[in-house]
């Protein structure tokens, strides 16, 4: 009050008022200065002094030290706001000659006020709705001719920016859910406003030479004469798949969540085979070394009901998801990673601080070939119960912290199941070739964030449990197994520096009441390099030691000695993984990035091996698996993606003791290219 008052007294005609104390009370100071206006009034002061009153700066109950406020550090609870600084910027002046005035009010009006007719009725004046008022601007198709006025953009060059075909996903679009359908234009079940559609079209292209350890057919080979346990090791996939997918959404699109969501996407897949050996493709030897197939699948069909709000002014919600529907239980897809069918319920609390999940999944039976969901068929007797929570900003401020418990229910004990090609993949074809069933359950700890300038992602889970008959006592067997995976980074610029490690206990003693060996439901590990890595990427076939049994699995890190990850069993009897490795990823322009991996894997125990070949000695070492890949996008988005990627095995001691032989190769490879156009 006292700088307002030594600015206005000048202009009113009176001298700077006298300086207040320093601490006298608030309302001894009101006092004083009312008394000192009286004495002003009663010698005939003007009428402005009269109104004049001195008063020292009200007290702010919300300063902090260095006369901050807790607006300045608290915008949200408990978080300050980033890069505040009291000192203003420079006052900006703006000069927009020539700019369009705002309409004045009788622009506005609600009625038509005109005579005849059509002012008699009263009619509302159409105006285009918020969503489209400037592509009102655009220039229509001509019905008789089909042909658009260009004339328009020739007097209007900037209508460039808002008019655009339908089928460009960089602007509005109607098809992309970025204006809600027209009142008359949408199925009459929807009721209300604000519905929008979302159409989505998705083509992935895979090119994949390959070379691995492939067995010789026990009946037959494709090279007369050979008596050998591995035949040549070269191969090729072609692979082509389409993802159509279509949402109707009811809310804003913005700022909360959608009111109801109904969902579907259909994939199909045509991929193409060629190996150098009979009865690898087909279980019959006669059919050959070539296979094309196809398939479509149904990968999503749900519905998502927002059930309400915690929270009206943070949009903090709760919904239930039914139907075919992603999930992934972890950051990084190490336990369970798919499309399945089941219900979920989620939300999230506190200003999204707490994220929480509740779902039950019965598991679809999944094509042998594409690895789609096959829907004609009856569901597994499999079932997935999970609960997870997650905190942000805990146990440190930038990384986010997840709690999960997860139950896996196998009752297929009785089944025999037989996948496209005609191979056993229920039970496994190991040991006593019974069926199994099992109940465990896995609880889990996640990190993922950063701690200052690291980016950290880490991973524990313990499996806990029960299978009803181990395949090689033919007795129950407790299941006690455990996982933990780390991956720290550094970032240099356009460099990024990473570091991995991951260790899956393995069963140290098949025969005892122990199963040790740690396995996932469904994996699909985005780590360590992924699927550009060779042993993540390949599988690799345990021949001598079960008939249709990989040692790992397609997309998969661990080494669990089942059929397959789609269609087969989880397996606690297996050797476990270790694995440490090196990478980094540059980003050479903004559309250009280049990986490299170096991982060094072993088993964790090799003596399930020992037992399932007949080995007195199998060593530990699987070897050095170095990898490199170049994506590019040309747009800086996910519309374009092409990738190409290669990786060697350098075997170690325990790969070549499993699968090496005179005369045959000694490294192996995997190619990839990969392009991945989406709408």
């Amino acid at each position: 009050m006292q700088q307002v008052l030594a600015l206005i007294a000048p202009a009113l005609g009176i001298g700077h008022p006298a300086p207040l104390p320093a601490n006298m009370p608030y309302r001894a100071l009101l006092a004083q200065q009312a008394g000192e206006a009286g004495a002003m009034a009663s010698q005939e002061a003007p009428a402005a002094e009269q109104l004049v009153v001195a008063l020292p700066p009200l007290p702010d109950a919300n300063a902090l030290p260095g006369g901050e406020t807790e607006a300045d550090q608290a915008l949200i609870d408990g978080r300050r706001r980033p890069g505040f600084n009291k000192q203003l910027p420079d006052r900006v002046e703006q000069d927009n000659p020539g700019a369009v005035g705002a309409p004045p009010p009788e622009a506005f009006y609600d009625k038509y006020e005109g005579e005849g007719p059509v002012g008699d009725l009263g009619l509302d004046v159409a105006l285009p709705d918020r969503w489209r008022i400037m592509s009102s601007l655009c220039p229509q198709k001509d019905k008789a001719t089909g042909q658009t006025d260009r004339a328009l953009y020739t007097l209007f060059p900037k209508l460039a920016y808002v008019c655009h075909s339908k089928l460009d996903p960089f602007h509005h679009n109607l098809l992309k859910g970025d204006l809600p359908l027209a009142k008359g234009k949408r199925p009459g079940f929807l009721k209300g406003e604000d519905w929008f559609l979302l159409l989505g079209g998705v083509s992935d292209t895979v090119v994949e030479p390959r070379s691995f350890p492939i067995p010789v057919g026990n009946q037959t080979t494709t090279n007369p004469n050979e008596i050998d346990t591995f035949g040549r090791s070269h191969s090729l996939v072609l692979s082509q798949t389409f993802i159509v997918s279509a949402s109707l959404l009811k809310g804003m699109t913005a700022y909360k969540p959608p009111v109801v969501e109904y969902r579907i996407a259909v994939a199909g897949n045509l991929n193409h085979v060629q190996v150098p050996e009979r009865r690898v493709l087909f279980v019959e030897p006669s059919k050959g070394t070539r296979r094309t197939d196809g398939f479509i699948g149904l990968q999503e069909a749900f519905i998502d009901y927002h059930i309400g709000r915690f929270d009206t002014k943070r949009y903090d919600f709760v919904s239930v998801r039914t139907g075919i529907q992603p999930m992934q239980s972890d950051f990084r897809g190490f336990l369970f990673n798919d499309n399945q069918l089941g219900v979920r319920l989620f939300g999230n609390r506190d200003n999204n601080r707490f994220q929480f999940n509740l779902a039950a999944f019965w598991r679809l039976e999944k094509e042998t070939n594409s690895g789609l969901n096959d829907v004609s068929r009856a569901p597994r007797n499999d079932f997935v119960f999970m609960a997870n929570l997650y905190r942000q900003d805990f146990p440190v401020v930038g990384l986010t912290s997840q709690i999960s418990a997860t139950y896996n229910m196998n009752r297929e004990r009785n089944e025999i199941t037989v996948d496209t090609n005609g191979f056993p993949v229920r039970p496994a074809l190991l040991g006593d070739l019974r069926g199994r069933e099992y109940d465990v359950v896995y609880l889990g700890y996640a990190a993922d964030g950063r701690i200052g300038r690291v980016n950290l992602t880490g991973q524990f889970y313990a499996a806990l449990g029960e299978d009803r008959n181990n395949f090689l006592t033919s007795r129950p067997a407790e299941i006690r197994a455990f996982m933990a995976a780390a991956e720290a980074s550094y970032d240099i610029d356009w460099t990024r520096i990473r570091l991995s490690g991951l260790w899956a206990s393995g069963d140290s003693d098949p025969y005892d009441k122990v199963e040790g060996g740690f396995d996932a439901i469904f994996e699909n590990p985005q780590f360590a390099g992924a699927d550009t890595s060779y042993w993540i990427r390949q599988t690799i076939p345990f021949a001598g030691g079960g008939r249709a049994v990989s040692l790992n699995g397609r997309n998969g890190i661990l080494n669990s000695v089942r059929t397959s990850k789609e269609q087969g069993q989880s397996n606690f009897t297996n050797p476990g993984t270790i694995l440490a490795g090196l990478g980094a990823d540059f980003d050479l322009t903004p559309t250009t990035r280049v990986s490299t991996n170096i991982n060094h894997l072993w088993f964790a125990n090799t003596k399930v091996l020992q037992v399932l070949r007949n080995e007195g000695s199998i060593a530990r070492d699987i070897g050095f698996d170095v990898s490199v890949s170049a994506i590019w996008r040309p747009n800086a988005s996910q519309n374009l993606v092409f990738r190409l990627s290669g990786a060697v095995l350098e075997p170690g001691g325990g790969f070549d003791d499993l699968f090496a032989q005179q005369g045959k190769a000694t490294r192996f490879y995997s190619v990839l290219a990969n392009a991945t156009l989406a709408f």
